[in-house]
């Protein structure tokens, strides 16, 4: 099966840039976006100057609980730069949702808390309200996350975004908001981990 597919069959349609998209990134921005990739997994992800950002993250079931993730955020740990993601809230219905948390809270991964993120599906035409999560060898504020995340959406999601799917995404200041009251931990609620 190809990577593409792979991505597909795991992520919602809502999540998922279109395979045009993505060859389009890797092919122009090739020196920041990039496709790692092997029989067991799928990473996508565009690193910046000072930072990088994890777009899609596949480990095949089969291999889960190998600790291939574990490895694969480790050599990107490894750049030094901080990290960023997205994920959905817990959807106590998909057990995945909460699988994919812990395995995130034992990596080190912090959830910006300030940062709310929603943006309209091109697919679906519904509104997808995603959280950030982040790692940083620096303690990186969650202001300095929140310009970043503007930086990745403004050059990775909405690239060549008409073109592409004959409509734009919504500029950024409507999908990305930072809010010093939105206080919830994506973390409470989860049990901690050993080691953490």
């Amino acid at each position: 099966m190809n990577w593409y597919k792979k991505l597909n069959q795991y992520f919602p349609v809502e999540e998922m840039k279109s395979k045009e998209h993505m060859e389009k990134l890797l092919k122009d921005k090739s020196e920041v976006y990039r496709k790692d990739e092997g029989e067991h997994h799928v990473l996508m992800y565009a690193e910046f100057d000072t930072f990088i950002f994890i777009d899609y993250v596949y480990v095949s079931p089969e291999s889960r609980g190998e600790g291939l993730g574990h490895k694969l955020l480790e050599q990107l740990k490894e750049k030094g730069k901080p990290i960023i993601l997205e994920v959905e809230p817990v959807d106590y219905e998909d057990t995945d949702s909460e699988k994919r948390l812990k395995f995130y809270q034992r990596e080190g991964f912090e959830h910006a808390q300030s940062i709310g993120y929603a943006r309209r599906s091109l697919a679906t035409n519904e509104i997808n309200s995603m959280e950030i999560l982040y790692w940083s060898p620096e303690k990186e504020s969650e202001e300095a996350i929140f310009d970043k995340m503007k930086r990745m959406y403004e050059q990775i999601h909405t690239y060549k975004d008409e073109e592409i799917y004959g409509e734009s995404y919504q500029p950024v200041e409507e999908v990305l908001k930072i809010d010093k009251d939105r206080n919830t931990d994506l973390f409470d609620g989860l049990k901690k981990p050993k080691g953490v």
